[in-house]
């Protein structure tokens, strides 16, 4: 607010109002951005453009196809356009859509009445524009105006192995065209917030951008406005990750303030599905409900146990907001429905005979179907003992038999999952022939699903339509997170890494390299087969790692944890050289 008299900003807090009251009596913080004058409200926000030349055009006696080189998003803009009349752009991710007039999924048609430059008012998404034009009308060059919101890369990945260098910069690539006012899942459809996909763009964002600012708007925008009569995106288990998300964002950059300002919204949303337990205090899809949980073949009705398991994750998500902001009473009940929901799910869908979860309860009777899905959750939540997790890594996770994934959006769940047990290795095998298939197939961003049995147009083809799959999904972009997080990682153990660990792992490569962003700097770390080596900006940090003799450092003195295991604090501002000898039986694997 401007005014003569008054002037708001983020010292502001709103207190009790008829049409809110404070969950636990305290006022939060008013918001504060830059639509602050009358000037600049929010309709006239715009993205900002740079151009951009094609890499190649080819003219017909109609008009000319064009190739930008890679995916991009933008305004396309014909340069000394000639001649009046009808100008038609049909865009495609892939050549085989632009030049399909009747199936791609976005076009543009323009009447032209004045000759000069030509700039299209709708920003598309594509590789290819193919540009049909009147009889008489002519161009001597085309464009691109690329849209884009500006980020600053900060984290980075390299090692010995190009393939998987460029699975990282694609990666980013694929990230960056996705990231803008919000999240979005694809630049080409749906264009839009959805809170799974959201949670796993927030996770790559803290190991590339670091843009805490995206995360924000993002969140206030997927929950909406009070009261609620809906799950976010219709989608149960997208409810569920909400919370999930604002827990992941605290602990990455420890910003209370927003975690203040959103708990209110977070606890009207947490009646919502609270008051939609069964009798036995579990979740399943309700009328007007969309249980999604992945595109694979599998059933999505009664009590599923991967259900279950993200029910437990939001409640201990809300159990710590409502620490945080001091909501004691909330935080008591939050947290004993977490452990009695934690303990009923082990009672009801622990199969001991099979040593894995099963994939459901429907009307009071077990479906003993195993999925990967319950089971890589359950493992990434560390609410399985050392003997289970090595059975469900041996008996799901590496187990062939179990239905695979074929989506970017579980894999990026699993094979977290398979690292987290430390199987890196394997999962450097799983991202080059995966991600890799993607690159040798003609990709220059990541898909939103990949099936390496399908080829050709048909690779395309999703939704019943010929092109309807995205070729540029925020979702396909798990490498960044998979390769800071558990390769160079380095993660965060207080909110906004007042304390960390960084934990390398070579994944059976000779050698890694790069960067992660935190609020404090950036935390660079490199690895090869006998030194470590990392910078510490700030916070109380901690290197682990193991050896096969008495390690030595260039400062700091190597402690042993138990055999072969080794810790060395890092202090704030200091770089460190770690001498090793990897254990001989970890060549190859880690």
């Amino acid at each position: 607010v401007r005014g003569k008299t008054i002037g708001s900003d983020a010292t502001w807090t709103l207190g009790p109002t008829p049409h809110y009251k404070p969950v636990n009596g305290a006022p939060i913080q008013a918001a504060s951005w830059n639509f602050n004058a009358p000037d600049t409200p929010p309709s006239h926000y715009r993205l900002p453009t740079r151009e951009v030349p094609a890499v190649s055009m080819q003219r017909n006696p109609r008009g000319l196809l064009v190739d930008f080189g890679r995916e991009t998003t933008g305004f396309v803009k014909l340069k000394n356009l000639q001649g009046t009349g009808k100008v038609v752009l049909y865009y495609g991710e892939s050549l085989e859509e632009a030049q399909a007039t009747d199936a791609c999924e976005t076009l543009d048609r323009y009447s032209v009445h004045s000759a000069g430059d030509f700039t299209a008012t709708n920003s598309r998404a594509m590789r290819y524009v193919n540009i049909q034009l009147d009889e008489g009308m002519s161009v001597d060059d085309v464009s691109l105006m690329y849209e884009y919101l500006p980020l600053t890369q900060r984290g980075s990945f390299r090692s010995s192995d190009e393939e998987l260098n460029r699975i990282w910069d694609v990666s980013l690539r694929s990230l960056q065209l996705n990231t803008r006012e919000f999240f979005i899942d694809g630049v080409k459809r749906d264009h839009w917030l959805w809170s799974g996909d959201a949670l796993q763009a927030y996770l790559m964002n803290y190991y590339s951008f670091f843009d805490g600012d995206a995360v924000k708007r993002t969140a206030w925008a997927l929950r909406g406005a009070d009261p609620v009569d809906m799950h976010i995106n219709t989608i149960l288990d997208y409810s569920l990750y909400w919370f999930i998300g604002i827990q992941d964002y605290y602990r990455y950059t420890g910003d209370e303030a927003f975690v203040r300002s959103i708990y209110p919204r977070m606890v009207s949303l947490m009646d919502f599905v609270l008051a939609r337990r069964n009798a036995d205090g579990m979740l399943e899809g309700l009328p007007g409900d969309w249980v999604f949980v992945d595109w694979a073949k599998m059933p999505t009705d009664g009590e599923l146990t991967v259900i279950q398991l993200l029910f437990a994750r939001s409640l201990e998500a809300m159990a710590d907001s409502a620490t945080l902001v001091h909501d004691e009473p909330h935080a008591l009940r939050y947290r004993q429905l977490a452990q009695e929901l934690k303990a009923r799910i082990m009672q009801t869908f622990w199969d001991p005979q099979r040593q894995a979860f099963i994939h459901r309860r429907k009307d009071g009777k077990l479906d003993t179907l195993v999925t990967r899905h319950p089971n890589m959750f359950a493992l990434l939540f560390g609410y399985l003992d050392p003997a289970q997790r090595e059975a469900v890594k041996r008996s799901v996770l590496l187990n062939g038999q179990i239905p695979e994934i074929t989506t970017p959006y579980m894999r990026f769940y699993e094979l977290a999952a398979l690292a987290e047990s430390g199987q890196q290795a394997y999962v450097t095998g799983q991202i080059k022939d995966y991600w890799g298939g993607m690159l040798r197939a003609g990709a220059t961003c990541f898909w939103e699903q990949y099936d390496p049995k399908q080829q050709g147009v048909e690779r395309y083809a999703m939704y019943g339509k010929a092109f309807g799959m995205s070729l540029c999904h925020a979702w396909g972009a798990s490498p960044l997170y998979l390769l800071g997080r558990y390769y160079l990682g380095v993660q965060p153990t207080q909110p906004g890494y007042a304390s960390y660990v960084v934990e390398p792992n070579l994944g059976g490569l000779q050698w890694i390299e790069g960067k992660v962003p935190t609020p404090r700097g950036d935390i660079a770390v490199s690895m090869s087969v006998n030194e470590i080596k990392v910078s510490a900006p700030g916070g109380q940090g901690v290197l682990r790692f193991t050896s096969a003799v008495a390690p030595h450092s260039s400062m700091g003195v190597p402690r042993q944890i138990s055999p072969g295991h080794y810790e060395l604090s890092l202090e704030a501002g200091k770089s460190y050289l770690v001498g090793y000898v990897q254990p001989s039986a970890q060549l190859g694997r880690d």
